[in-house]
């Protein structure tokens, strides 16, 4: 289990977590139960949503691990347009329900970093991958292999959160960022990597393992 830096709720949350009670208790006091009965629902949306549980890391070094909840979208083989190679493309979709924090599929060193603004279309769509707002980054996994995650934004989501920068070493399954409301993660892997999932599979950041690296 990697060491997680805070308890269950992610830190992220907290101004949000913190707004929508503090309004739900002002509306309680003051208006009454009935009242205040959409005000805590949308905090107890909140309270999932920001929702960040530590995870097992199964498998070994040549185990790529989910970098997100949610499910699979998009198994194919495609051109890594941040390494300019040949790749096998496999993204996750997260809906408003899943745990938004991102994980790192490998451990390695992250040597580049790129931001490339964009749209906010809804991002179970394929071109979600090459016309939203997007932040990647270029992993040289302790194994040897190039390994490239991107999240994208959606269609609610409306700010991505990374907080790693080149030279950065990662763990595997360690927390590097965040993605508000709904996104996907996309991950460029090398063309010869056993796939472990299958489209329309729930995964699960850190635990659940999507290819073996040959």
């Amino acid at each position: 289990m990697v060491n997680y830096p805070h308890p269950i709720i992610a830190k992220e949350g907290w101004p949000f977590l913190g707004g929508s009670v503090a309004l739900a208790l002002l509306v309680s006091f003051g208006g009454g139960g009935l009242w205040s009965l959409p005000f805590w629902l949308v905090a107890l949306f909140v309270l999932q949503f920001f929702r960040d549980p530590p995870r097992e890391v199964p498998g070994d070094a040549r185990s790529v691990l989910s970098p997100a909840d949610g499910r699979i979208v998009a198994i194919e083989p495609v051109r890594d347009p941040w390494l300019e190679r040949d790749a096998l493309k496999v993204s996750v979709f997260m809906n408003v329900f899943n745990v938004h924090s991102n994980r790192s599929p490998v451990a390695g060193e992250v040597k580049r970093r790129w931001y490339h603004p964009g749209k906010f279309v809804n991002a179970d769509l394929d071109k979600a991958s090459t016309e939203n707002e997007r932040n990647a980054l270029h992993i040289h996994a302790t194994t040897g292999h190039d390994i490239t995650c991107v999240q994208v934004a959606g269609l609610i989501a409306r700010r991505i959160l990374c907080y790693v920068e080149p030279g950065a070493q990662l763990e595997r399954g360690q927390r590097y960022g965040f993605i508000r409301f709904g996104s996907r993660v996309d991950l460029y892997l090398p063309t010869d990597v056993r796939v472990k999932v299958v489209i329309g599979d729930r995964v699960s950041a850190t635990s659940t393992i999507l290819a073996e690296l040959p």
